[in-house]
């Protein structure tokens, strides 16, 4: 009875120590949640991208190299969708513990944030048509007056500001090798892994010179987490060591020579490694030029976009109103239509989508518009539906009786249009159309997809480039309130002037 007993209590010492020793693994294990990774998976290949067959899946070499530092760290790292732009401001405002997502190393990033170790040296390939023959490198082609498309806020395009030559800058890094392919530009600058995995398989393109420039990739942590950094740092430098940063390298068929440095000559991208970032802040007298130069090609979209809505809006309202029926069906489906489709995508479709039209159904017209006739053409199509609802609307509120009264005394249809009832319309018609143009101005910010420069690009650019958020901010919103405030008072001193004679 006491041999039991004694068993008995050894067994729950046994118990006990073992769920001590568990419950203290557990907590350790609590203690270390997922490491936050932010990166923008519609950035594109070779970075992080979806998987064609598991669109739900994100591959991509940084993809690779994520999962290999959750291994040296010993945590799971948990992907957070971000925008590109926007990963320095998110990870300072903590939604990430670390951003990696092809960021490179500049002054201006270093004074903000912990660069690690580098895990990626790259270099900028140009790339032209396969038949080119004008140019062979990129002061050749600047010295022909060619115009080369790059990614904004890169150190491509900081590179052909440098050297002064005439750029095109996009959002996305397919839509530049598009553009090329279809004679809207006549090169492109971009980073060397960017150029293998799109320009080098395209038959209609061709790699120009040697690669040029130098550049490195880092992660991206915030200043006051010395302590994770110093573990990336020796986790980056593990996987470079073993061969394992290689491997994943070769895979995605970026490795090269540039790579050796990072066995050889492990260094913290930090700023102590690039030139002092003071020097890179803006000054109003340098960026508000910039800005009024988006500003006009804001006002510029704006209104040449309302004009094209005012010419399509008043036949399509007319044909609305019309006895013949297949016309009032035509004029209906046009606003259904261009009024259920985003602007976005119509604008993409202009842009992008009619030159592959024209070529897969062998069209005589070519329909590659430049990028403001596509803005133009998109946006007045798009407002030109919801001016007809406004125009039938206005000419819809003039009784009937002043129709009769103009025909009783001999007027014609459309005399009685012109005299009489559109100029009464007008004046219930100007608020909402005021309104329109308002909307306009501010919607002007998305044709920056198709490489027009406006206001909101261009403050997207230099706020990038120096992380001057709230100042160059500022600016814009006080440009946006100059050009739409006075079309308010402009509105009502109107309809008070042409008001007093009803």
């Amino acid at each position: 009875m006491k041999r039991r007993t004694g068993r008995a209590i050894w067994l729950c010492c046994l118990a006990w120590l073992g769920s001590v020793l568990g419950c203290g693994r557990g907590d350790e294990s609590a203690e270390l949640p997922p490491l936050r990774w932010a990166a923008d998976a519609e950035g594109g290949a070779p970075y992080i991208f979806k998987d064609a067959a598991d669109p739900t899946r994100n591959i991509g070499f940084e993809v690779e190299l994520a999962s290999a530092l959750g291994e040296q760290l010993g945590r799971r790292i948990e992907f957070l969708q971000y925008r590109f732009e926007d990963l320095i401001p998110g990870l300072l405002r903590g939604d990430c513990d670390f951003a990696m997502n092809g960021i490179e190393v500049t002054p201006d990033r270093a004074a903000a944030v912990r660069f690690s170790t580098p895990y990626y040296v790259y270099k900028l390939q140009l790339v032209a048509r396969a038949d080119e023959a004008r140019f062979d490198s990129l002061e050749s082609c600047r010295a022909i007056g060619g115009q080369v498309g790059t990614l904004g806020g890169t150190a491509a395009e900081r590179l052909l500001d440098q050297l002064h030559v005439k750029k095109r800058a996009y959002d996305g890094q397919v839509e530049p090798y598009r553009d090329l392919a279809l004679g809207r530009v006549d090169a492109v600058l971009l980073d060397l892994p960017i150029a293998i995995y799109y320009a080098r398989p395209n038959a209609k393109l061709k790699f120009v010179g040697k690669p040029l420039g130098e550049g490195q990739y880092a992660v991206a942590l915030r200043k006051e987490d010395e302590a994770l950094a110093r573990r990336i740092d020796a986790a980056l430098q593990r996987l470079a060591q073993s061969g394992e940063l290689r491997r994943i390298y070769e895979k995605w068929r970026i490795w090269n020579d540039d790579q050796e440095v990072l066995v050889r000559e492990p260094a913290i991208a930090d700023a102590a490694a690039v030139p002092d970032p003071s020097q890179q802040q803006f000054a109003f007298r340098d960026y508000f030029p910039l800005l009024l130069e988006g500003a006009w090609m804001t006002v510029l979209v704006s209104v040449c976009s309302m004009l094209v809505a005012i010419g399509i809006g008043l036949p399509i309202a007319l044909g609305r109103r019309s006895h013949i029926a297949p016309l009032r069906w035509l004029a209906a489906v046009y606003v259904e239509f261009f009024r259920g489709i985003p602007v976005l995508l119509l604008l993409y479709f202009v842009y992008f989508g009619l030159p592959g039209v024209a070529e897969y159904y062998g069209l005589p017209v070519s329909l590659r518009l430049p990028a403001f006739a596509a803005a133009v053409l998109g946006f007045g199509l798009n407002y030109g539906a919801y001016e007809a609802e406004i125009y039938r609307a206005g000419i819809g509120s003039i009784p009937v009786g002043q129709w009769e009264a103009a025909a009783s005394l001999g007027m014609s249809h459309g005399l009685t249009f012109r005299r009489i009832i559109l100029p009464q319309a007008i004046r219930v018609m100007l608020p909402p159309m005021t309104n329109d143009f308002i909307a306009l101005f501010k919607d002007t910010s998305l044709v920056s997809v198709i490489a027009v420069v406006e206001l909101t690009k261009q403050y997207q650019t230099l706020a990038k480039s120096s992380l001057q958020y709230a100042e160059i901010g500022l600016a814009t919103a006080t440009l946006y309130l100059l050009m739409s405030v006075p079309l308010g008072y402009l509105s009502r001193y109107l309809e008070r002037r042409w008001g007093k004679g009803q």
